[in-house]
């Protein structure tokens, strides 16, 4: 029987998990939650249902563009603070499992995007969220500072969206970051 592994995110992992189960077809079963994984609070909510009775060799998982989205009172949805209290939530969670855990960092954030989001709070989301990957023992896959020098080939114009030629590059470097999991 194949590992295997379990893909948590939002809409971005929705765009590269086809790639990577492409790229892992002969090394792994690979698997998506069902549903946009949304903002660490609905992570929180819904973290068991979604590991259910699997025994996962791997799980990559994301959280944070729905966390430092602007509201319409101008405050994040879910702030920073609360946002790190609940990554270390999660983590916990799903160190449970025995699984060996991949975090991927927020990918960038471009100027004007709607809803409404700020460039410099992917950056602060991401080390906040590394601090507590690294206290926690967790790898991380740095999206972020492999889209960021590559925005215009891969990410849709004002959007945090990838264009289908973005979502197969990050496939590309999902699948192997969780390839050498799977051999480590």
């Amino acid at each position: 029987m194949k590992p295997r592994v379990l893909i948590i995110g939002d809409s971005i992992s929705v765009g590269y998990t086809e790639p990577v189960k492409r790229l892992l077809a002969d090394m792994a079963d690979v698997e998506r939650i069902p549903v946009n994984g949304g903002p660490t609070t609905r992570g929180v909510e819904h973290i068991s249902e979604w590991l259910g009775e699997t025994q996962w060799d791997v799980i990559h998982f994301n959280f944070g563009l729905h966390d430092l989205k602007r509201m319409d009172d101008g405050r994040h949805q879910v702030l920073i603070e609360q946002y790190a209290l609940n990554l270390q939530r999660l983590v916990r969670r799903m160190q449970q499992t025995g699984a060996r855990l991949i975090w991927a960092s927020t990918t960038p954030v471009p100027e004007g995007s709607s809803p409404p989001r700020m460039p410099e709070d992917a950056i602060a989301y991401n080390e906040a969220a590394a601090a507590v990957m690294v206290e926690a023992g967790v790898l991380i896959n740095d999206l972020y500072s492999l889209c960021l020098p590559r925005l215009e080939e891969l990410q849709l114009p004002a959007n945090v969206h990838f264009s289908e030629h973005g979502s197969a590059v990050l496939g590309e470097w999902v699948a192997e970051a969780i390839g050498k999991q799977l051999q480590g």
